[in-house]
């Protein structure tokens, strides 16, 4: 059994790579999507804010249905709604009249799967009967980052060989994956989900002080990760001196790796560290690295920044998920699909608050990396919070 437990793990293992497949991959068909359809770049910057609108809306309402559903129903529609995104996108645009409402469906259908993925892959983890979840928990998270650089790089190979006049084919090969874990997820045990007594509502957590601190967390989180994340094509393109494309593969695939580096590192040697610890040094080195960005004017030295940035915010998602968890352990679904809402959230926040104040500037980018730098400080005043309220006993 508890080899059958370690494939249910596996399992979400793969549906994080599932997941970085349709965040990674489809938006490196931007361009050719514009040229093969004729659509506008500002018209195909539609489908960034339609998958993210759909994945909140998937994020709040799963708190409500997927408990109802069941988790096996749920994590299997959503491998097979992310393969059928992916099918839909080689698809709808040349049979329906509109080629971006095609592009459109393809992506809400997509970004529904993603959504269920993100809410659903921690919670099945952690039910599951193994040790050292927090170790688990990162592990699993750094999955996501091994994926995505994964998808980046054989994806821009097999362009390299083949053309992108062949995305079509590429994109049916990726479908693969979440189709395959989808037959797995239906063979695996996965715990038995606890009945709705004694169980949180959403409600009586949104009512929970401590559930607030956790959630600001995580918007600090996604704030800080894609503050500098969004931002890192840039960088490289400055410090390595290479073109916009080498530079928009160069940038994230370096802070994603750093990041898995340092989710793997967790993931390995979890239980010889302190978690508390492990975060506090983190956050300290994060807000270090934005400082770096952000006061030193040499490209390369900013190149560096970005991928400290990575090593040293891997922790802070899966690390939050982690606490809260072990935490409000009668929050279940609800908590992981409200922490993921509030994660989401960070994502766009980050970013926008960057280019806000960079704007602001004269287009001043190390300007508005310094102001975002609030972001990993928010972060350790919410850690701080969390570990006071234990010594004290409160939680």
């Amino acid at each position: 059994m508890k080899k059958n437990y370690n494939a249910t793990v596996f399992s979400c293992f793969v549906g994080f790579v599932s997941q970085a497949i349709v965040v990674g991959y489809v938006p490196l068909l931007f361009l050719t999507f514009s040229k093969t359809y004729n659509i506008p770049l500002e018209k195909i910057t539609l489908l960034i804010t339609v998958n993210f609108v759909t994945q909140l809306i998937v994020d709040f309402l799963s708190a409500k249905f997927v408990d109802k559903i069941g988790y096996r129903t749920s994590i299997i529609a959503a491998h097979l709604f992310a393969a059928l995104g992916l099918v839909g996108l080689t698809i709808l645009p040349e049979i329906l009249p509109s080629k971006l409402s095609g592009l459109l469906i393809s992506v809400i259908i997509y970004a529904i799967g993603s959504g269920l993925l993100e809410v659903l892959a921690s919670p099945i983890a952690m039910s599951c009967p193994i040790k050292n979840k927090e170790k688990a928990m990162s592990m699993l998270h750094s999955f996501y980052c091994w994926g995505y650089v994964g998808v980046v790089l054989l994806s821009t190979v097999f362009f390299h060989f083949f053309g992108t006049d062949n995305w079509k084919v590429l994109t049916l090969l990726w479908t693969i994956i979440p189709l395959l874990n989808s037959i797995s997820f239906s063979i695996v045990p996965i715990p038995e989900q606890e009945s709705g007594h004694g169980r949180l509502s959403l409600k009586e957590l949104f009512s929970t002080k401590i559930f607030w601190i956790f959630a600001i967390m995580m918007m600090a989180s996604g704030a800080s990760e894609l503050a500098v994340g969004q931002w890192s094509s840039a960088f490289a393109e400055q410090g390595l001196k290479v073109s916009k494309t080498v530079g928009d593969l160069a940038g994230p695939m370096a802070f994603s790796f750093f990041q898995g580096l340092s989710r793997w590192f967790y993931g390995k040697f979890g239980d010889k560290i302190d978690l508390d610890k492990f975060m506090t040094f983190s956050g300290i080195l994060c807000v270090i690295s934005y400082l770096i960005i952000a006061l030193v004017k040499i490209p390369v030295i900013g190149m560096i920044g970005c991928s400290i940035c990575g090593l040293s915010i891997g922790i802070m998602w899966p690390g939050t998920y982690s606490k809260a968890s072990d935490t409000m352990k009668s929050a279940s679904t609800a908590l992981f699909a409200m922490l993921a809402l509030s994660g989401d959230l960070g994502c766009t926040l980050g970013p926008t608050v960057a280019g806000f104040v960079s704007g602001a500037f004269n287009d001043n980018l190390h300007i508005g990396i310094l102001a975002a730098a609030i972001f990993p400080v928010i972060l350790l005043i919410g850690l701080f919070l969390i570990n006071r309220l234990k010594k004290k006993q409160i939680i």
